[in-house]
């Protein structure tokens, strides 16, 4: 299970994820430099923990390492939001307060999201009497009327 990172190694991850290219500790520390100071080492012991935790894998280059994260920031956060929803003893509250907790723009990345996992949601009529429905155990989680996303959160925690 993932757990979330600290702030520097969130600071390094961010750095291997958007040059998405295997970097050197000299690359990731030079870039932390911009914004803060910071030793050749601590640089160093990040990104080797990041390795021992499998956050990153690396080759050898010359007397140096290079490493390329083993996953995307988007499969991370989607990770995260799939344990923390996992541990929840009322999972559809959780939802409903997450959804509650997001901006228009969030909301609507949540609707197209919706139509690439389920295309069929949009516009789908409700199955006939006596087969059952796509819902989590105690009920719909949305009324009929409101938005498909709102009502089909659980399917995204796979």
């Amino acid at each position: 299970m993932p757990r979330p990172l600290g702030d520097l190694e969130d600071a390094v991850m961010t750095r291997v994820w958007q040059w998405n290219r295997p970097v050197t500790v000299r690359e990731v520390l030079e870039d932390l430099q911009q914004e803060r100071s910071i030793a050749y080492t601590t640089v160093m012991t990040v990104m080797d923990n990041l390795h021992q935790k499998g956050w990153v894998r690396r080759e050898v280059d010359g007397r140096a390492y290079r490493y390329t994260a083993v996953s995307t920031r988007a499969a991370y956060s989607a990770a995260l939001m799939n344990e923390a929803w996992s541990r929840s003893d009322n999972p559809a509250a959780a939802l409903v307060a997450f959804f509650g907790m997001m901006s228009a723009e969030q909301r609507e990345a949540l609707r197209d999201a919706m139509r690439i996992v389920r295309p069929d949601l949009s516009g789908t009529p409700e199955p006939p009497s006596g087969e059952p429905a796509d819902e989590p155990a105690g009920g719909p989680a949305g009324a009929a009327g409101e938005d498909p996303a709102d009502g089909a959160g659980p399917e995204t925690g796979r």
